[in-house]
């Protein structure tokens, strides 16, 4: 499984080997909470199977989703390099399989193989390039931009957002906005034949504008 990852096309496959057989295939169902926000680290984890959901809650139990992974995905590497607690919360959306690669396993193949330390250095640059992109879409766009960000994020390379369905409600979180807002600009959306709600999925039909 290792080799469909992006983090490990670099590393030779008797190392992915060694990893895999000290690695830990979990099932988990719908609704599980993998990850909790300042949590002490001790793997990362890889999706097999699934879709989940990172997010960070505030003090009065508001949530902001931070982003949605899917098969071929990973999460925690972050904590595997500083030893830091968890930065953010994950949980799954559907039924889940998941890979479980400890800490220490990583390190050891980071000292063995450099190429995949500058592999997971090169990965976590491109998260943080990203997240700079997403604090400046909250900065200077305005709702309807940050939707319209929001949904190319989502996107895969056909431009579909497919099952598990995203609601509303899950967009506002990602946007910092109500729910009630997010549906008044997904009908202007519909209208405007920008999008297309399809069965299973939601297209992009022409580029979204970034203001209203």
């Amino acid at each position: 499984m290792l080799e469909n990852v992006s983090l490990f096309a670099d590393v030779p496959p008797h190392y992915l080997a060694e990893l895999e057989k000290l690695s830990v295939m979990r099932k988990y169902p719908k609704n599980t909470v993998l990850v909790t926000e300042g949590d002490e680290s001790t793997h990362m984890y890889i999706i097999r199977k699934g879709t989940v959901s990172a997010f960070l809650n505030n003090e009065d139990g508001r949530q902001v989703n931070l982003n949605y992974m899917h098969e071929g995905d990973y999460f925690g590497e972050l904590s595997l390099i500083d030893g830091k607690p968890r930065s953010a919360s994950v949980m799954t959306i559907s039924d889940c399989e998941i890979l479980l690669v400890s800490r220490a396993s990583v390190q050891d193949l980071m000292h063995k193989h450099p190429e995949f330390a500058m592999s997971l250095l090169c990965e976590v640059t491109r998260r943080v390039r990203d997240l700079t992109d997403s604090v400046k879409d909250m900065a200077l766009l305005d709702v309807y931009g940050r939707v319209s960000a929001a949904l190319e994020k989502l996107s895969d390379e056909n431009k579909r957002i497919h099952n598990p369905k995203v609601t509303h409600q899950d967009i506002a979180n990602m946007v910092g906005s109500s729910r009630e807002m997010v549906s008044r600009i997904m009908k202007q959306l519909l209208i405007g034949e920008y999008i297309e709600q399809c069965s299973g999925y939601i297209e992009i039909k022409k580029p979204l504008p970034r203001y209203w």
